[in-house]
């Protein structure tokens, strides 16, 4: 495992690149050294309870099988409803119901669950009772560089929003003030190098480790700089004459030989891909062991995993409309959404696929023109940069230098670049009514609620027309339009892809917005492999196929892994309609 760890040490990255195996083999790995370590968890897909088989929660307990350990489940979104009634309760029966909903809505997005959390353990960070108790604290998830800066600016963040400052993130800070000192000791402990490791997890793919480069720079960019990198899920060397097995090496390898030079001057840990869930404590000091390969798989039908072209059919039936799909980063939206406008322009529908996607990405994945296909790109950094001059231009200029500082970090927000592709996506929404348009990477059912409950579009259109209101159609509404929009949510078969998936349909929900259906991408259970490990990991999928069936979809389609990129419409077609495989 990791060497030389300080007191606190920090495991972050995107869902389910194996934060939590990690965290937990490396304080089991702690303890086993004889070292008093407590472990807690601030991720919202936290099974650290199920991986130690006990039940934990918001509590510090003893791992009676782990002498030593200690660990905590803090839950991020019970916190948050809790520090979101302690900000809306004094307001109800003063505020109207419709700003008060409002608020509450400002209240509802990853940022309040994040500074929430963060409120949580900052309390641990802070209490010397419990820091002097521990020779390490390990945490699950640790705030984004984003978070940390907000917390550092100075106070008056009731001030500013009280001064008409409108804000998508700055919302969740108006009841922080009287944690300010706490929180500022918090943020310095992150800072300090002697006492505070941060460990960036990802996986050996381009866009994971994408993002831990991000993550990176952002973070060393605010003083935490005592960074190191954990790659995990490594394929092994050997292929065994598996064409998967031996596409998947190659992959890991060029993503490895490709990233970005400052990622890859971190210090370095390397975990490989193992067959089995890392659940119990077997596993988890299994972590470092070489893998078997003797293990012959076995060879079953696969049965029941619908293919992508049932969804496209009913997509087809309705000769026209929109069709989105959304999800989190590294799941396959760009390929799905491809797969989708090639097969419909296949059929003789003209499509017209629209992606915040790089160009040259797009233009590979589809490898020349395809016939009644029209594709328009979407930059997201030069439409973010032109909604925040305008915003600074016209909310901020008003501001003094502290309101315009605060302003500046909220336009920093996640939620700003999907408010500005939203409404440069909104310009081709119309076509909608005459062809097939669709689109890929979509905004998160909370930033559309922000959209509306703020007024910024859907609620501006309307009031603005007067008598004509009745006769319009604003992209919202087209948004909620069954009929008119077909949302597709992208997702792998792991546990923590599927939970991130479910929480993205509630927000869609909550904004009146149903799914069409699901997409279960990269899926190895729907291949013939039969390498051992990959054979394993197929047959671990089967619950979360299970849940995504039974649990969440209306309707749902599994795309088979790859051992070549998708690239050219034969390809994503092929998508579109797998072969029959063996496992």
């Amino acid at each position: 495992m990791f060497t030389d760890l300080p007191k606190y040490v920090f495991l972050t990255g995107k869902g389910g690149v194996g934060k939590t195996s990690l965290a937990c083999a490396t304080a089991v790995s702690l303890a086993d050294a004889g070292k008093k370590v407590l472990l807690v968890s601030t991720d919202p897909a936290s099974n650290v309870g199920q991986v130690f088989g006990v039940e934990i929660g918001n509590h510090i307990t003893p791992i009676a099988t782990v002498p030593g350990l200690s660990a905590l489940e803090i839950d991020p979104e019970g916190a948050a409803a809790e520090y979101r009634e302690r900000i809306v309760g004094p307001m109800r029966g003063v505020l109207p119901e419709k700003a008060l909903k409002g608020i509450e809505e400002q209240l509802s997005g990853a940022c309040t669950t994040e500074i929430a959390a963060f409120d949580e353990f900052t309390a641990l960070l802070t209490d010397d009772a419990v820091t002097t108790s521990y020779d390490h604290i390990i945490f699950d998830t640790a705030p984004t560089g984003h978070t940390i800066r907000m917390l550092k600016l100075p106070g008056a963040w009731s001030g500013f929003l009280e001064s008409g400052g409108d804000a998508s993130c700055l919302g969740p800070l108006t009841g922080l003030e009287q944690s300010r000192a706490r929180y500022a000791a918090a943020v310095d402990s992150l800072s300090d190098g002697v006492r505070t490791r941060l460990i960036l997890v990802t996986r050996p793919r381009a866009s994971s480790l994408t993002e831990a480069a991000r993550t990176s720079r952002e973070l060393a960019d605010i003083g935490i700089g005592n960074q190191h990198l954990a790659i995990n899920g490594l394929m092994p060397d050997k292929d065994l004459g598996d064409d998967l097995a031996a596409a998947l090496i190659k992959r890991d390898t060029a993503a490895i030989d490709g990233m970005d030079s400052h990622l890859a001057a971190l210090p370095q840990s390397r975990f490989a891909l193992r067959p089995e869930n890392l659940v119990g404590l077997a596993a988890l000091r299994r972590v470092n062991a070489p893998v078997a390969l003797e293990r012959a798989a076995p060879r079953t039908a696969v049965r029941d995993l619908p293919p992508l072209s049932a969804v496209v059919d009913g997509i087809e039936a309705a000769g026209n409309g929109l069709v989105m799909t959304m999800g989190k980063g590294g799941v396959g939206k760009t390929t799905i959404a491809a797969a989708i406008a090639v097969e419909l322009a296949a059929r003789g529908h003209e499509v017209l696929l629209t992606t915040t996607d790089p160009a040259a990405h797009l233009t590979e994945t589809l490898a020349g023109d395809v016939p009644n296909l029209s594709v328009s790109r979407i930059d997201p950094a030069a439409e973010t940069a032109a909604y925040s001059d305008h915003i600074l231009a016209t909310k901020g200029a008003s501001l003094d230098a502290q309101g315009r500082a605060m302003l500046e970090e909220d336009l920093r927000s996640p939620c700003t670049e999907e408010i500005a592709v939203f409404q440069a996506f909104s310009k081709v929404i119309r076509e909608a009514g005459r062809k097939f348009v669709v689109m890929d990477t979509a905004p998160t059912g909370h930033t559309l609620l922000l959209l509306d409950a703020t007024g910024s579009y859907h609620r501006d259109v309307l009031r603005h027309a007067g008598e004509q209101a009745s006769h319009m159609t604003t992209p919202m509404m087209r948004l909620q339009d069954a009929d008119k929009t077909k949302v597709l949510i992208v997702t792998l078969a792991e546990t923590t892809p599927v939970l991130e998936a479910a929480h993205l349909q509630d927000d869609l929900r909550r904004a009146g917005i149903e799914p069409y259906g699901w997409v279960v991408n990269a899926s190895l259970a729907a291949t013939g492999t039969t390498h051992p490990i990959l054979a394993a990991r197929a047959a671990s999928e089967a619950p979360e196929i299970a849940s995504v069936r039974e649990n969440l979809a209306t309707r749902y389609a599994v795309v088979p892994m790859q051992a070549k990129d998708p690239v050219g419409a034969a390809r994503l077609r092929a998508l579109v309609r797998p072969e029959p495989v063996l496992v």
